[in-house]
């Protein structure tokens, strides 16, 4: 028997036999070219089809994963249409006479260590879309056909050194027991897009992937990042417990559709959703989402040439509203800047874009985007159960700028005799400490609050959160100085009547669930997968015992 360890990328348990992918791409020789003209053809043909191929696997990743991570091959063709990519190959053609396979790997290999060296851990994991996508283009122009997981005879388990978003995208849930691979991590899009098809996966083994067999037995543990290759008798019968018990588990999970998420003792939590884009509600409504606790309506900006029109806003929110049949549905106003850029508004560069100009500060240094928003916001709460939500406030003023071009939209649509649903409810996330520290305040000029835990553990730990290089423990929402200001948000928010809901990451934690609710969050809005798991915890709690109260009263 081997024991591994590695990363736990994706939950679940899976048995089977082991099969090694070998989609390892080889090196293209140096290679020059009597005729550079004839390699530039070349090259622009190959990035045709290499857009085409990406389309198509974009509409798949679409049916299988939905928008948000089908986003990937989107970014794919962006690198594809990038300026400096395109210039970077078309350089060395012309001017070293590189043949043009020699060339895209030049160009790719240049990027991608580019890309590896930055400091953002996420970032840093998008290299392999420069991988992807070079391997992509040598193929493309050697005529070869793509390695892929089409033929595949399953069910079988997967090991391979990476696997590329192209090549998990094709994997068939029903043939791909699970997979495991020596390189990746929990944010690389191998292991995004597993979570997302639930697929079993151990990645980050590194160099212990060579003492795994191909044919041999192998048990894969999701949830311990766990790989054990001939298992004796005793191993293998507590795995497929393991196995049989988290499928029990599921189905007992899917019964609680349409039950109520009330705890033991009576209190009521409004379970919601946090979404991308309308093609979203399909999961909001297939895992029993309450309403949606928000909606990031910049991911409407991206992968764009230009700011999406008003009438482009509206079809987009009325398809929400009029989907979710009355359930309330809360949108977030833009959330631009930091790590959510667009090239089209050409903002200047910043040392500290995490601290810089985004979210309610960028919208009202743009009053004409603002506006057109807001514009497309009120057309379309006729349609539903609208609540609008202003991110990353930080003062009084900011809010009342916010709601003072509110008033001035809603004059103009009704100088123009359009009709606006009324009452629509405005809120503030509370994403800073600062915000937090003023509740008190900001709660006489809203309706609610939401508070974005991700942000304001960073700003309260001082911490950058896609910092690989920092204690993963100053990023734990848990901290008590963390949990205090959640506290005083919550309990300035009833005393003045409003209802305030958490939509952080946090909100799925069940380390947190209780502490929550024992501070008077009454929402809590979080991933469409984790609606079903996150109502059998709070139904299982009782605030009426007074020994629970221990951790909400050390805060």
């Amino acid at each position: 028997m081997v024991k591994l360890n590695g990363i736990a990328a994706s939950k679940g348990v899976a048995i089977g036999k082991l099969h090694f992918f070998n989609n390892v791409q080889r090196k293209v020789k140096l290679e020059l070219s009597e005729s550079p003209e004839q390699e530039l053809e070349r090259f622009e043909s190959a990035r045709l089809r290499a857009l085409k191929t990406l389309d198509d696997l974009h509409s798949q990743a679409m049916e299988q994963v939905g928008p948000e991570d089908s986003m990937i091959f989107g970014a794919q063709q962006a690198l594809l249409n990038d300026r400096d990519y395109i210039n970077s190959v078309e350089d060395l053609i012309s001017r070293e006479h590189y043949v043009a396979e020699y060339a895209v790997q030049r160009t790719g290999e240049r990027l991608a260590e580019m890309i590896s060296r930055l400091d953002n851990a996420y970032l840093k994991e998008r290299s392999s879309d420069m991988v992807d996508v070079s391997n992509r283009m040598v193929r493309q122009l050697n005529g070869e056909l793509a390695k892929d997981l089409s033929d595949i005879q399953g069910p079988i388990i997967l090991a391979a050194e990476d696997l590329l978003p192209s090549e998990t995208i094709q994997m068939d849930p029903k043939k791909v027991q699970a997979f495991v691979t020596s390189a990746g991590s929990r944010t690389s899009h191998a292991s995004i897009l597993s979570r997302t098809m639930g697929i079993p996966a151990v990645v980050g083994l590194q160099e212990q992937l060579s003492a795994l067999q191909e044919g041999a037995l192998v048990v894969v543990d999701g949830f311990q990042g766990v790989v054990i290759q001939d298992p004796d008798e005793a191993t293998l019968r507590e795995y497929e417990r393991k196995q049989q018990a988290f499928l029990d588990y599921r189905r007992q999970l899917n019964r609680l559709k349409g039950a109520e998420s009330r705890t033991l003792d009576g209190k009521k939590v409004v379970l919601c959703c946090n979404i991308n884009y309308p093609s979203e509600v399909r999961l909001v409504l297939e895992n029993d989402g309450e309403g949606i606790g928000l909606f990031r309506s910049e991911m409407l900006c991206l992968e764009r040439d230009g700011f999406p029109s008003e009438e482009e806003q509206f079809q987009a929110y009325r398809e929400v509203l009029e989907r979710m049949s009355g359930r309330r549905v809360v949108i977030r106003t833009m959330d631009l800047g930091a790590d959510k850029k667009v090239s089209y508004l050409r903002l200047p560069p910043e040392q500290n874009p995490a601290m810089g100009c985004r979210g309610i500060r960028l919208s009202l240094q743009y009053p004409e985007y603002f506006k057109q928003q807001l514009r497309a916001l009120m057309r379309a709460s006729v349609y539903g159960k609208l609540a609008v939500i202003f991110p990353m406030v930080s003062t009084l003023e900011e809010v009342r700028e916010a709601k003072k071009l509110w008033r001035e939209v809603e004059r103009e649509l009704y100088t123009e005799g359009l009709r606006v649903e009324r009452p629509i409810e405005l809120g503030a996330m509370i994403e800073t400490p600062a915000a937090a520290l003023i509740s008190d305040m900001l709660a006489r000029e809203v309706d609610f609050f939401s508070i974005g835990t991700n942000d304001l553990t960073q700003y309260v730990m001082a911490a950058d959160r896609n910092n690989s290089r920092i204690d993963s423990a100053l990023n734990d929402p848990c901290h008590p100085a963390v949990l205090r200001l959640v506290r005083i948000t919550a309990e300035n928010a009833r005393a003045r009547g409003i209802w305030c809901g958490v939509c952080g990451e946090s909100a799925s934690d069940d380390r947190l669930t209780e502490t929550f609710l024992r501070m008077g969050i009454s929402e809590l809005s979080v991933a469409p997968a984790s609606i079903l798991e996150l109502r059998k915890r709070i139904r299982s709690i009782d605030l009426s015992v007074p020994e629970a109260q221990r951790t909400a009263e050390c805060l």
